[in-house]
């Protein structure tokens, strides 16, 4: 660990951590963050502190109250460092890359040609592929799938029928999200549960689960681009042959 982590005072943790002393001292008292090794009448903390206060911090950001933090480091064994605290923190690390990005309602209509039914909007919501925010914007989780959606639009989709097929998508994802997880978790996961895990242990998982995402990501276009090229092979080769069908009979 670094020099700058070990045997802080109270005083230099805060520095560290870009907290308050008094905010520490509240953590504390919650049972949020380990008691100080007392040595000479001096509180000294030490790098799980500066983990677990940056946790904190990060799923505070994220949205997560004190009560369901405290929930997550509860279920942490006794005296985990801050290798399983780096697990926890990349498990709650979103998988996407993009940032999110507000719109205002009218610069939506616009990208999507100036009308979006109230029903679309909604299902979006309910999908999580947007948020309603109380000041009337639109939050897009993912511009580019927004943008891609205004690009269909503008080639004579319905906006419904672009719905329809994101909820598609969604649904199909899920399921393929579902079983990357399900293979880490009986493959890499279950393993080191069994055996019990160490301060090593934790490092590796997390390692893992952080090659975990740009696989799946990879493999996921991959497959997808190989069944999108049969299927469009196949649909319009049907289509062509029954064309040709019919020009021979007209002819």
């Amino acid at each position: 660990m670094e020099a700058d982590q070990q045997d802080l005072t109270i005083d230099r943790l805060a520095q560290r951590t870009g907290m308050t002393v008094r905010n520490i001292r509240a953590h504390q008292s919650r049972g949020l963050l380990p008691p100080p090794e007392v040595r000479a009448r001096t509180g000294f903390y030490g790098p799980e502190h500066v983990a677990r206060l940056e946790l904190i911090k990060e799923m505070q950001a994220a949205g997560f109250n004190l009560a369901a933090i405290k929930r997550l480091l509860d279920a942490a064994p006794p005296g985990a460092g801050p290798e399983l605290l780096e697990f926890q923190r990349a498990i709650l690390r979103p998988w996407e890359s993009e940032e999110p990005r507000v719109f205002e309602p009218a610069e939506l209509l616009e990208i999507y040609g100036g009308y979006v039914p109230s029903d679309v909007v909604a299902r979006a919501a309910d999908l999580g592929l947007i948020s309603l925010l109380e000041d009337g914007r639109i939050e897009a989780r993912s511009p580019t799938l927004l943008r891609a959606g205004a690009e269909v639009v503008s080639l004579g989709v319905p906006v419904e029928r672009v719905s329809e097929v994101f909820d598609e998508l969604v649904t199909h994802s899920r399921r393929i999200a579902a079983a990357f997880i399900r293979l880490f978790l009986e493959e890499v996961w279950e393993p080191l549960d069994r055996a019990g895990t160490s301060q090593a242990d934790w490092t590796r998982a997390r390692e893992a689960l952080e090659r975990l995402r740009p696989v799946a990501s990879d493999a996921l276009l991959s497959v997808f681009r190989m069944t999108m090229t049969a299927a469009v092979e196949e649909a319009f080769g049907k289509e062509l042959e029954a064309r040709s069908g019919e020009q021979d009979q007209a002819g």
